[in-house]
């Protein structure tokens, strides 16, 4: 069942949202060489609870980190661990926070020095998948719409989008209805109605689509182990168009 959100839950969701795009802020300088996943975990709870806040992911379904850190082939869920970030590696970062009772949520892709050029270029389809879809949302729209919009504009690149995981709904909890898969057809799916908040998640690999989970049971990577790319941001829609509750933080 979808929740249409009154224009006061719309503001708590970007209250939370807010929180993120600080977080952002932080962490974007600290994405270098040998800093590890653990370092920027810490200074990501560290600026959540100076907010007053909570973060979604620490504990939810058993999740032991407060960020998602995912690097090269792995595409979301990577845990924060000890490993060194080298020269050249793409680094996704995936957080949740929680005030006032609603979450946000969102992600963002970086380079760590130097990458070639057809990483660099992944990372920005990724984004601006996201950017494009939204540009042609139209009163009217479903699911299908923004997801066909998503896929094609990242096959027309060369790359493909992930199709096991998906983006999702998003308030009182973490993940609501619906589902907002990064493929699909036009005119299909749930109506795009005013009050609806969405978290909208490009995944986008170099390779093929197929993924799998590592054995720590979390981690998502690409099956050829090729290198993937993660956007995400809260979104939500008004009788106007719409407004990004975690975006400018680049």
């Amino acid at each position: 069942m979808i929740e249409l959100k009154s224009n006061r839950e719309v503001q708590n969701i970007a209250g939370s949202g807010r929180i993120i795009r600080k977080i952002f802020k932080v962490l974007h300088p600290m994405i270098r060489e040998g800093v590890t996943g653990i370092e920027l975990d810490q200074k990501a709870e560290e600026v959540i609870r100076s907010c007053g806040a909570a973060g979604s992911f620490k504990g939810y379904r058993g999740y032991p980190a407060t960020i998602c850190v995912s690097i090269n082939e792995e595409v979301v869920h990577g845990i924060p661990d000890k490993r060194r970030l080298m020269n050249g590696d793409v680094v996704s970062i995936d957080v949740g926070v929680k005030q006032n009772g609603f979450h946000a949520d969102a992600a963002r892709t970086w380079m760590v020095g130097g990458v070639d050029d057809e990483r660099k270029r992944l990372i920005a389809v990724a984004k601006d998948s996201f950017d494009v879809a939204l540009s042609k949302f139209r009163a009217g729209w479903r699911i299908g719409d923004l997801s066909e919009a998503i896929q094609v504009y990242v096959e027309s690149q060369g790359f493909q989008v992930v199709r096991e995981y998906a983006g999702h709904g998003i308030g009182r909890d973490l993940h609501e209805d619906p589902q907002v898969p990064n493929y699909g057809k036009p005119g299909r799916g749930a109506k795009i109605e005013p009050g609806i908040v969405l978290a909208i998640e490009p995944m986008v690999t170099a390779g093929h689509f197929a993924v799998e989970t590592l054995s720590n049971g979390w981690t998502v990577v690409t099956k050829d182990r090729k290198c993937a790319s993660h956007y995400e941001d809260t979104v939500a829609f008004t009788e106007d168009g719409f407004i990004n509750l975690t975006g400018e933080a680049e």
